[in-house]
């Protein structure tokens, strides 16, 4: 068995002639807390698609937890414990969170194909999808729809849903992007409140972010990793400064790195 949750190894990916995957290797050991940043454009989506099942490498390998599921669908990842959130909300908005979460649930124990069992009697699946909701905070709000409330509590909710899958390795995409300022330290400190053996890599833009949850950061450019390590390292880095933000952009970056 892998002492590693996820290996990727020497994937690769282009459409037509443009290489957008370029012998990408990547390790997550169980409890890892990784960003992956990059500028527009290197193919950082892409590469979380490679790793979800979404998107098919032309070579390459993807290990989870020592099994090779390199040409294994989405939907069997995720039984596996690879689980993804995405960049564009996809709740059921006319049910509120805790039916989301009770949906995602009832999926994983397989129960969402006992349409004779009212939803109401499994007590235990709904004491399951309340347990997640109270462990991201959203336990007073479970009975609000999806409408109701806001733009970052729906972001928690999708974190809520993931949790309900029993995710051995968490991909979130920009799950801090389009949230008010304020909202942001609230995701944070639920992301924070993971179990500790889960494995998560975070895709992200917002340097305060990804200061504040990274212990490893990987950046990408061109489709190749640049460096891996850990954020003060990578900030403090010429390379990343000059590639990933620009000159323009080197003194803020810089300003980072001292904080860090």
């Amino acid at each position: 068995m892998s002492d590693l949750a996820l290996e990727a190894v020497g994937l690769r990916k282009s459409f037509g002639a443009l290489k957008v995957t370029d012998d990408v290797t990547l390790r997550l050991r169980p409890g890892a807390r990784t960003a992956l940043i990059g500028p527009n454009g290197a193919g950082k989506t892409t590469l979380v698609g490679l790793l979800s099942g979404t998107i098919r490498p032309d070579s390459g390998r993807i290990d989870l937890i020592g099994h090779d599921i390199t040409a294994e669908t989405p939907a069997r990842r995720v039984k596996r414990g690879l689980v993804r959130t995405f960049q564009v909300s996809s709740l059921f908005a006319k049910l509120t969170l805790l039916e989301n979460v009770f949906l995602a649930v009832s999926e994983n124990a397989g129960a969402s194909r006992d349409l004779w069992r009212p939803a109401g009697r499994r007590r235990d699946l709904i004491s399951r999808a309340e347990a997640i909701l109270e462990r991201l905070h959203l336990g007073d709000q479970r009975r609000h729809l999806v409408t109701e409330v806001s733009y970052g509590v729906q972001r928690l909710l999708e974190i809520a849903i993931a949790l309900a899958l029993d995710p051995k390795v968490l991909l979130l995409d920009e799950p801090a992007a389009g949230i008010p300022a304020a909202e942001v330290a609230v995701l944070l400190d639920a992301v924070d409140s993971l179990p500790r053996d889960i494995a998560v890599l975070m895709i992200e833009h917002d340097m305060h972010v990804v200061r504040r949850f990274a212990t490893e950061v990987s950046v990408l450019v061109h489709g190749r990793v640049l460096m891996t390590g850990p954020p003060a390292d990578v900030m403090a880095s010429p390379d990343v400064r000059a590639v990933y933000l620009g000159s323009a952009g080197q003194s803020r970056f810089a300003g980072e790195a001292r904080d860090a």
